[in-house]
């Protein structure tokens, strides 16, 4: 390029494949992401905003030095070329399209108009070629990154559940990882970084787990953010759920049973369906989770992949993975037992342990899974099949601490003989129990143990139906 041609360029003004810089700052690097990505470029260095040539400061060794961090920082090789004009240097900065999505530091970005943004994930799956899994896709990623203990802790596991038969502990880590499909040509895929890097998140900053532990929407008594291999926020992410829910025990013969809020086979696959089956494409995101003092929320990135529908979770149907080879791992380390049964066995872990069945929901750009602690929720108590004037009396209990006969009759506005009846259906399906005999001092309070939700999740609902008229 000439000067004349350079002047016409700067008057032009920038465009999609034109951008403007003072200095090679981190807008510089994600520019130089963006263009890459989309039609190529070139980038001014020594150019301001307004089109004025305000000049790079000349020292020795910097056209190489800044060739190195551009190859450094997004492994692509630009052409740059200098120019003196009005007696101050310019730095041209030309990108080629790539024929592979190019990031810095984690993330890709875009061109879109004269400005630089973020691509989203649907954009940037689109980038890469169709039939692709993000955990197949190979990257610029060095064997020393991995770390042969979680390989050999992975290979022991393995061998225990009996999956695991053509690999030792003796091979070496490429061996392991080209059998397990996580190494193809001598590269290093995406899983292989994720399942046994010492580092992963060197690469993408965002694959991580966050929870929180909430008094309120507003009220944060913890926040702790989970990096590491795919293993360690598992295993780590599953200890912090732990420490912010409560248990007790029951002494059943000899042995003391620990009774948790939530069943922890629940809580365990809840985690792990977050952390395999999560939209990795989505680098702008992580995985959350929030614990309150009625429920649970995890979240993570993406919806349900295609063909999959939240109706469909709670029965058996086809396994779609989204991430096959990070799925296939925690499969033979026995960390799950088959695919596309998560979520039903979550629901069976609830009702076993006399809770409400577990929430599925896509929802802001993700999936969400909720887990409660309280079943006596209008929803769910109409599940069980209570009528109207039941709720309202459980609700009045939830609030007071108990009811009687009288307090019954007034707020769901029945006979007494009605009232009668519908009381002692609650106390048949173990959803209250009565205080006193017989007379003016009775009253009912609910049930604490964890029998009461489920006789009632069995359907004894028999009387329920029987009395909803007067």
């Amino acid at each position: 390029m000439n000067e004349a041609g350079l002047i016409k360029l700067i008057a032009s003004g920038e465009t999609e494949t034109v951008e403007f810089k003072e200095s090679p700052n981190a807008a510089f690097y994600k520019t130089i992401s963006a263009l890459a990505n989309t039609k190529g470029g070139i980038i001014l260095l020594g150019v301001n905003k307004r089109g004025s040539i305000s000049g790079v400061k000349s020292s020795s060794g910097l056209l190489e030095d800044l060739t190195n961090r551009i190859v450094n920082k997004l492994s692509i090789y630009p052409e740059i070329e200098t120019m003196d004009i009005e007696g101050k240097r310019v730095i041209a900065v030309n990108i080629a399209c790539s024929g592979y999505p190019v990031s810095y530091e984690g993330r890709y970005y875009e061109r879109v108009g004269n400005t630089t943004r973020e691509m989203k994930p649907e954009k940037l799956r689109a980038l890469f070629l169709k039939g692709k899994t993000w955990d197949s896709l190979t990257g610029d990623f060095s064997l020393e990154e991995i770390d042969p203990e979680i390989i050999h802790r992975f290979i022991r596991l393995a061998v225990a559940k009996n999956r695991l038969t053509d690999v030792s502990l003796d091979e070496p880590p490429q061996i392991v990882l080209g059998k397990l499909e996580l190494m193809t040509d001598g590269k290093l895929t995406n899983g292989a970084i994720l399942l046994f890097g010492k580092n992963p998140q060197k690469h993408f900053i965002n694959l991580c787990v966050r929870i929180g532990r909430f008094k309120t929407q507003t009220v944060i008594i913890d926040d702790k953010w989970v990096r590491g291999d795919l293993f360690h926020q598992f295993e780590e992410a599953l200890n912090i759920v732990r420490q912010h829910i409560n248990v007790r025990y029951e002494i059943k013969g000899i042995e003391r049973e620990d009774i948790w809020d939530y069943p922890i086979p629940a809580l365990r696959e809840a985690i792990l369906n977050a952390l395999i089956h999560r939209d990795y494409f989505d680098i702008a995101n992580f995985i959350v989770i929030k614990v309150y003092d009625d429920h649970i929320w995890f979240s993570n990135p993406g919806g349900l992949p295609e063909g999959i529908t939240v109706e469909q979770l709670k029965r058996p149907h086809q396994s779609c993975l989204r991430n096959p080879l990070i799925a296939k791992v925690f499969y033979l380390a026995g960390y799950i037992e088959q695919y596309g049964s998560g979520t039903i066995r979550m629901v069976e872990w609830m009702k076993e342990a006399g809770l409400p069945e577990p929430e599925y929901k896509e929802e802001m750009g993700g999936f969400s899974v909720y887990f409660y602690k309280d079943i006596y929720t209008e929803e769910n108590l109409r599940k069980m099949g209570l009528n109207d004037r039941q709720i309202k009396a459980v609700m009045y209990v939830k609030e007071k601490g108990r009811i009687t006969n009288k307090e019954y009759q007034e707020i769901a506005k029945v006979s007494k003989p009605t009232a009668s009846r519908e009381l002692a259906v609650l106390v048949d399906m173990n959803m209250f129990e009565q205080q006193g005999v017989t007379g003016k001092g009775t009253f009912y309070t609910l049930k604490k143990d964890s029998q009461r939700a489920q006789t009632a999740h069995k359907g004894l609902t028999k009387g329920s139906n029987d009395s909803q008229g007067d």
